[in-house]
């Protein structure tokens, strides 16, 4: 063997060795956060048990013997063992919340506490937080532009025509609407302006989008014969393994959408993906839409598609209230990000 092969394998093998470290000091904090989360929710429920006894006096009381007893271990403030106490009240009674209490951090359990009352909700943020790595800041942004309420009206028809081994990840893939509040862009702009300005802030469009998107090109060009044609963004969705193509429209859906996004599918599939790669699918993104006209626009493709609206504001408009499922419907939504999570982890 000679001298630069012997380095480069020496080099290969320390490489090797360093990502098992890291692994093992990933999977150990992994650990020291589960067992965290447990002391807190052990601490919560012994209070939560005899506060009626010895009433509020007993917190105030516990936190400054158990700083002066730990004093170089932090989360021993009023305020957090208070939240302790609320986290063992609030989850103690629901079984789907207490099999994630060790999913994520403590810090992210606090934010969807605070700012999440629904126990549906709290149930869908924990999994997602934990799915997609959410960082604090981005689970934040998510709660702010209520992901959770577009991810239970959006509108695809990856039921019927994605292939079972990827089919929730795909329902998971598109909300119902997009916020674009970084945008700058005036009362009347056109579709390429919106175009250019989602480019320009690429990484807030992906962050909007999803963890798992990543930008392949705009304007992406396709040939067929002597004519080209081009598509909007086209994206790529690593867990899908697929393309994603995406067609901005600063106007209403209406049904002849569709067919043109059928028609750059089918060009994806033929002269564009992978032999590896599943079958692309297509996001159309309108200001508005009806989303009984969508429906019944969709029955009838055999292709993957979706329909969104986008804002460029961050409130959901008051009437998608309305528009939510029944609790029923919500949990089996939810039901398949355990499911998916399960698969994955």
């Amino acid at each position: 063997m000679d001298e630069i092969t012997s380095n480069i394998n020496q080099n290969e093998f320390i490489a090797e060795i360093k990502e098992k470290v890291r692994q093992s000091q990933y999977n150990a904090l992994k650990q020291v956060n589960k067992e965290l989360i447990f002391l807190y929710w052990e601490i919560g429920k012994s209070i939560f048990n005899i506060e009626y006894s010895w009433g509020k006096s007993i917190i105030k009381k516990l936190s400054s013997e158990l700083q002066k007893e730990f004093p170089g271990i932090k989360g021993f403030s009023i305020t957090n063992i208070q939240r302790m106490v609320r986290f063992y009240s609030d989850y103690s009674d629901n079984e789907k919340l207490q099999s994630l209490i060790g999913e994520i951090s403590w810090t992210k359990h606090v934010l969807i506490m605070e700012k999440c009352k629904d126990p549906q909700m709290r149930e869908y943020y924990i999994l997602a937080t934990k799915k997609f790595g959410w960082t604090k800041n981005v689970l934040l942004h998510q709660i702010e532009t209520q992901s959770y309420e577009r991810f239970l009206i959006n509108q695809t028809n990856y039921d019927k025509t994605v292939s079972p081994a990827v089919r929730n990840r795909a329902i998971l893939a598109v909300k119902d609407e997009y916020i674009f509040d970084f945008l700058d862009l005036g009362e009347d702009y056109s579709e390429r302006q919106l175009e250019l300005e989602l480019v320009k802030n690429i990484r807030k469009f992906l962050l909007e989008m999803g963890s798992q998107f990543a930008f392949i090109g705009n304007q992406y060009k396709l040939e067929v014969n002597d004519n080209e044609y081009f598509i909007d963004l086209l994206l790529y969705h690593r867990q899908l393994n697929c393309l994603v193509a995406i067609e901005l429209k600063i106007g209403k859906f209406i049904p002849e959408f569709k067919g043109k996004m059928e028609f750059y599918l089918e060009i994806l599939n033929d002269k564009v993906k992978l032999p590896n790669e599943n079958d692309s699918i297509g996001i159309i993104i309108c200001k508005e839409k009806d989303k009984t006209v969508v429906e019944y626009s969709l029955k009838s493709s055999k292709l993957p598609i979706g329909v969104a609206s986008y804002e460029t504001t961050g409130n959901l408009p008051k009437d998608y209230e309305k528009l939510l499922p029944n609790n029923e419907e919500i949990a089996e939504k939810i039901d398949i990000f355990l499911k998916d999570k399960l698969n994955n982890y």
